[in-house]
């Protein structure tokens, strides 16, 4: 129903703030027309993508709902993934903050609960990937500037 003083939809603005807190996104924005809508969560300011200049975006497809019973990429034989850091979203993969910057994470690095990883651009939102847990970076799985998918291995931290 709509609000009649601002034609907003206040329940279409709940619905997308529960959108974001069921899928652990940071932002969403819907446009429909002449009506746009962005809901987001405060947090830690994201780079958008003209602060990072230089890397090649690739207009990452789509996120479909994806079932919550939805089966990860198959790991490549002899790969341990039981400590795998996993993409929450699709999009795009960057390791520094910015294209010639010291990447957020190097293998062999301890890395503190809640310490950035790396980036997922999605829907041209810079997303900070946190670490689940404190502990030693043993392997980065996936490059630099590459697409990846939910639930698809990113940093294995032991």
């Amino acid at each position: 129903m709509a609000d009649k003083k601002s034609g907003i939809d206040q329940s279409l603005i709940r619905d997308l703030a529960n959108i974001l807190n069921d899928t652990d996104l940071t932002e969403i924005e819907v446009e429909q027309d002449d009506l746009r809508i962005r809901v987001s969560r405060n947090g830690t300011p994201m780079m958008m993508p003209q602060q990072m200049a230089g890397y090649a975006y690739q207009a990452p497809a789509a996120p479909a709902a994806a079932p919550a019973a939805a089966a990860a990429p198959a790991a490549p034989a002899g790969r341990d993934l039981s400590n795998a850091v996993t993409a929450p979203m699709v999009g795009t993969v960057y390791l520094s903050p910015a294209p010639g910057a010291r990447a957020f994470v190097e293998v062999g690095q301890m890395v503190k609960e809640g310490q950035t990883l790396l980036i997922i651009e999605a829907m041209k939102t810079m997303n900070q990937i946190p670490s689940p847990k404190s502990g030693k970076v043993v392997e980065i799985v996936i490059d630099d500037s590459s697409p990846v998918e939910y639930g698809e291995p990113l940093v294995i931290i032991e």
